[in-house]
């Protein structure tokens, strides 16, 4: 049997915490819809049911899995899964080595807990509310890598992406073995 997917998240967030202010990606940035398109291409994701209408079209190569409670939810491409543990048998099942979760919030928090890898378009804007997005703090997380996004015109805003892994509490365990 393989190996669980590596459950990974990806997101677009505003200086204070906020994903969008309730509906769609606030900001219009090209180079982050090419990163995300090449983050993700191929892969199987999670979206919730909103989130998953509101990205028609952009399924060329995906495998979507819908987070979603309804069970009469069909999709039209992809399947709907109940709960974040199903995302992840279903993924592996199909042999999946990564399964990204791409929104909503709600979605975001469900899964938080399991998310062991985030790539994080951080925007230097502000939205001031909406929908946040869970808290990355540094004692459960480290930094692998920050780059600056390309800006195609002068009103997109500053924007960065930054990729952490989840510090394995098994890893930091492993290393204090070692030294002593």
């Amino acid at each position: 049997m393989p190996p669980p997917p590596l459950l990974c998240a990806i997101a677009a967030v505003s200086a204070d915490g906020f994903i969008s202010k309730g509906t769609g990606v606030p900001w219009d940035l090209e180079a982050d819809r090419q990163h995300f398109r090449r983050a993700t291409q191929g892969k199987w994701l999670l979206l919730g049911r909103r989130t998953f209408d509101e990205m028609q079209g952009w399924f060329t190569d995906h495998h979507p899995l819908v987070l979603t409670r309804s069970r009469d939810f069909q999709p039209s491409v992809g399947q709907a899964v109940a709960t974040v543990a199903e995302a992840l048998k279903t993924a592996e099942r199909h042999c999946a080595t990564e399964l990204w979760v791409c929104g909503g919030a709600a979605t975001y928090a469900e899964a938080w807990p399991q998310v062991q890898r985030a790539i994080i378009t951080q925007v230097a804007d502000e939205l001031g509310d909406g929908l946040p997005f869970p808290p990355i703090s540094g004692e459960e997380w480290t930094l692998l890598d920050r780059h600056s996004l390309p800006r195609h015109t002068a009103a997109e805003p500053v924007a960065e992406v930054i990729t952490y892994q989840r510090i394995s509490h098994s890893s930091i365990f492993n290393v204090s073995a070692a030294q002593d």
